[in-house]
């Protein structure tokens, strides 16, 4: 069983899954893309860092379960995740974080049996104030990204592509530590179908 962590930019997606990570037994999928490395990030911890050749090597194998691409300020960056033994059994605990439209690709491929979405949400002012503070002295250019990835979570992440992914709950993260324990309830206690 998948649990997917999804939800805007900058509602703390990261760092949920983290700590989902850290206080649970779920085992981590790590998914790929050509985009460059934040500050502070490390080669498979977030991601799987790929040149775009290798990343695209992987799709005509067959070996993604899903991908995209974004024409960013910064140029074209892909963004995937890899199928691996396991994802179909649900004995077995798998944790992901990615997009709405990720999720639904993966929940075709494998089957909405196999995958529980874990929506995170957030006010959009709170949203905007903590992403700037994270791309505070980056390039120029990050400001300019920020912007359209917070036009583009607008589209991406509306009521209607909510309910059409079969979104039911929401975690709200304005207390951490709330959200992060009411999730790790809601999958101890079985109560995946009602996420």
């Amino acid at each position: 069983m998948i649990y997917y962590i999804c939800g805007k930019s900058a509602v703390g997606k990261d760092s949920i899954f983290q700590e989902l990570v850290k206080r649970s037994d779920l085992k981590r999928i790590i998914p790929y893309t050509t985009r460059p490395m934040r500050p502070m990030e490390k080669e498979g911890e977030e991601y799987h860092f790929l040149l775009e050749e290798d990343f695209l090597k992987l799709i005509s194998e067959g070996k993604m379960m899903e991908s995209r691409s974004y024409d960013t300020a910064f140029g074209l960056w892909y963004y995937g995740t890899a199928y691996e033994e396991g994802y179909r059994e649900k004995s077995k605990g798998f944790l992901c974080i990615g997009t709405l439209e990720s999720y639904n690709s993966i929940k075709d491929y494998l089957g909405q049996e196999f995958i529980q979405p874990v929506y995170i949400e957030l006010e959009d002012e709170l949203r905007l104030s903590r992403a700037k503070a994270r791309e505070q002295g980056n390039d120029p250019k990050a400001l300019e990204e920020l912007e359209r990835r917070f036009q583009a979570d607008n589209k991406d992440f509306s009521e209607e592509k909510l309910r059409e992914a079969g979104i039911k709950k929401r975690y709200h993260n304005l207390d951490f530590e709330k959200c992060v324990e009411e999730i790790l309830a809601d999958i101890k206690s079985g109560t995946e179908r009602g996420l």
